[in-house]
């Protein structure tokens, strides 16, 4: 009993050492360039960083479309920016990343209605939301983390052609996470339950998002005239409600470190607004960042075979034809 006892001591020690490194380190991004007349999609925009995103986005004069399953959140968001921002360019629509079907008439519903996309965040995510798999056969949360917004970014990657130019390329961002250091590509078992810690999905979910980032650079680099760049960022360790549905012990762990010793939601959205922001940023693609800054991603992320197999495998899962696929790399 002592020796477990020890063992949570010092693991709490060194995360509270963790997180007060994080908090008196993490970079602003210090841009005060303006977005008027450019349009955002922010997945999970309502909540956490994504509202930070959207708030910040917003008041630089940006249309913004914040996008979840939940109707009230939205409401609530687009309150929350209306009384920070002043801004009336805010709109909420319905995204379940969860239903291919959702993803798919979500993705329809704005190439029909909007004239251009200019940025698209990858930031919706979900940690502990149970360990079953959708009616689309995936496990819930690598769908809603990186298969859901596979499809989606490659739905939506026409508009971003269309809108990208030589000096002011459209920009995709994914959230990653520090976690996807410990993740890995199993292919045998990419939609595994029974796993013994839904951790272990998340951080599978998160590495999968930069290999997508990077093997999407490398298939837009052989189309011609495409101005869309695709980074990856980790925010760091943020107090967020991602991990809340964890049972009641380690939930209370969780909600003490996050909100006590971790980034805030603003301080953990400082890296992804960057990316969108600064100018450096948007001229390299597939790359990773860090506190405002480009990084190394885990060693796992760089594996070019992987990255193409998981390419195929995500294809093949999210139920793109081969015609459907090539549609989304011509232009409008």
């Amino acid at each position: 009993m002592f020796a477990i006892l020890s063992v949570v001591v010092l693991t709490l020690v060194l995360a509270v050492m963790v997180g007060l490194y994080q908090k008196n380190t993490n970079a602003m991004c210090k841009s005060r360039k303006r977005l008027d007349g450019k349009t955002a999609i922010i997945t999970g925009g309502t909540t956490g960083m994504g509202l930070r995103i959207a708030i910040d986005f917003a008041d630089r004069g940006a249309k913004v479309i914040v996008a979840c399953p939940y109707p009230d959140e939205g409401t609530s968001a687009i309150k929350t920016v209306n009384d920070k921002t002043g801004s009336e360019k805010v709109i909420y629509k319905y995204l379940d990343l969860a239903s291919l079907e959702s993803v798919r008439s979500f993705a329809a519903d704005i190439m029909n209605t909007e004239d251009r996309l200019d940025i698209l965040v990858n930031n919706a995510g979900v940690g502990s939301i149970g360990d079953f798999l959708t009616k689309d056969g995936m496990h819930i949360i690598m769908q809603v983390n990186y298969f859901g917004h596979f499809l989606l970014t490659l739905l939506l990657l026409p508009l971003l052609k269309k809108t990208g130019r030589p000096l002011e390329p459209s920009r995709i961002v994914n959230t990653s996470s520090i976690f996807h250091n410990v993740g890995k590509i199993d292919f045998k078992n990419l939609n595994k339950t029974n796993y013994w810690y839904e951790f272990q999905i998340y951080a599978h979910s998160k590495l999968a998002l930069v290999l997508f980032a990077r093997e999407l650079t490398c298939r837009l680099r052989g189309s011609r005239d495409t101005y869309v760049v695709i980074n990856s960022v980790d925010p760091g360790a943020v107090g967020t409600n991602i991990f809340y549905s964890l049972d009641s012990i380690r939930g209370a762990v969780i909600k003490f470190l996050f909100y006590y010793m971790f980034k805030t939601p603003w301080e953990g959205a400082q890296t992804a607004i960057h990316v969108v922001m600064d100018k450096k940023a948007g001229e390299v693609s597939g790359e990773f960042f860090k506190n405002c800054k480009r990084a190394s991603a885990h060693w796992n992320a760089y594996n070019e075979k992987v990255a193409k197999q998981l390419w195929e495998e995500s294809v093949r899962l999210v139920k793109m034809s081969d015609e459907e696929l090539n549609r989304c790399f011509l232009d409008l």
